[in-house]
């Protein structure tokens, strides 16, 4: 079978992020049908409807990038009870201009990550909203509130918790299913 191109957004741009880390965990440990890259958002201007007529090149590239991909994984941490303002703008930049979504009918997974007691479960739910507006099918499980984030790495990023690490490698293996089960044809 033909390997699946999944697009993982981060929505914390620090440059230590836990959710970063995250990410490149779940890299590692994705099954080897699978193909993750990091798709960057923080260079996305906000978005303005008014743009649409001369979009940011910024705009047409993650469109153009994002389209390419037959998969999308969320990592996000958690601001106010919701998804970080960065994520949620690459989600508006993604599904315009209206009915020429790039997320439309792209299966995804959302996994919340803090240093906190709830693993951002606020911001997991939240995401899983607009992903329904979306048409992006989300899988509802494994559930992923990755909390305590701080003490699950080594000082140079490396995943040390193993069972974070068996919750992230049956949540990446569960996810490959997903995909199959659910990519455009």
């Amino acid at each position: 079978m033909t390997k699946l191109k999944t697009a993982v957004l981060v929505g914390s741009l620090r440059k230590e992020s836990w959710n970063r880390k995250t990410a490149n965990a779940l890299i590692a440990l994705a099954p080897d049908l699978l193909t993750l890259e990091i798709i960057s958002i923080g260079d996305l201007p906000l978005y303005n409807e008014d743009l649409e007529t001369a979009p940011p090149s910024q705009w047409t590239t993650f469109r153009k990038h994002l389209a390419t991909f037959d998969a999308v994984l969320f990592v996000t941490p958690e601001y106010n009870r919701s998804v970080p303002a960065v994520l949620k703008n690459a989600l508006d930049v993604g599904s315009r201009p209206y009915g020429k979504s790039c997320w439309d009918g792209k299966p995804g997974a959302v996994i919340s990550v803090s240093p906190g007691n709830i693993g951002a479960f606020g911001a997991n739910h939240h995401l899983r909203q607009s992903l329904v507006f979306l048409n992006v099918p989300a899988m509802a499980q494994p559930e992923a509130y990755i909390g305590g984030a701080a003490s699950l790495f080594d000082d140079k990023g490396i995943l040390t918790n193993e069972s974070t690490r068996a919750l992230l490698k049956k949540f990446m293996d569960s996810f490959q299913l997903w995909i199959t089960s659910n990519v455009k044809k």
